[in-house]
């Protein structure tokens, strides 16, 4: 009961537009471009993306999803989690984060909106709290590179695809598997979904052509 009455609340609750936070990815997308000295087109060498998305993308006119900004983050050697909105709640600190201080990315177009869980800078490994609307997805494209991932449903459903099999998580089931699976996942049910991912930041190699 004690659990239930906890994350009821949250359940209940889905992903509204953003439209400031958009233009700030954007942004942000654009500044870290330019700082690596890449051109629009080289980007789109580096991930296999059109050069015509990725201007929508810095102009905010279209929403990546959760594939599109890992191949931006490898294309531009920054952890995904530059691109989050940093939180005004109070200065940042170097080993700890604070439910308060969490930095959010909002992916409406996707259904997700991801909370980094790790200070701000590169490590290892970074770790986030997922909320997926009914219907939200990492994208409609499998992916896959070097690493490995890991997490555990705190709330509603998950269905992990795993080498193209289907894996239907519920709340209190966890997961790992090596990054080089083809992977992707979606909520496929009414209910909004929470959870724990955690993933190492080893770089993958551009996609062929």
């Amino acid at each position: 009961m004690g659990d239930g009455s906890t994350i009821a609340p949250k359940d209940t609750q889905t992903i509204e537009r953003d439209e400031a936070g958009d233009q700030r990815l954007g942004e942000t997308v654009r500044l870290l471009r330019q700082r690596a000295g890449l051109s629009i087109q080289d980007v789109a060498t580096r991930t296999g993306l059109s050069t015509g998305m990725i201007s929508q993308l810095e102009r905010a006119r279209a929403m990546p999803s959760v594939r599109t900004l890992r191949l931006l983050s490898i294309a531009l050697d920054v952890p995904i989690s530059y691109f989050f909105e940093a939180s005004d709640a109070g200065e940042p600190q170097r080993y700890i984060v604070r439910k308060s201080n969490r930095r959010l990315l909002r992916l409406t177009a996707s259904g997700v909106v991801k909370e980094a869980l790790t200070p701000a800078g590169k490590g290892e490994l970074e770790f986030y709290e997922l909320t997926l609307n009914p219907g939200g997805s990492s994208g409609t494209d499998f992916f896959q590179h070097t690493g490995e991932k890991a997490g555990y449903i705190l709330a509603g459903s998950l269905r992990l695809w795993l080498d193209h099999q289907a894996h239907l998580l519920e709340a209190g089931d966890s997961f790992r598997f090596p990054s080089t699976v083809p992977h992707m996942f979606d909520n496929p049910t009414q209910q909004v979904a929470r959870v724990i991912w955690v993933t190492t930041l080893h770089q993958a190699d551009p996609p062929a052509g």
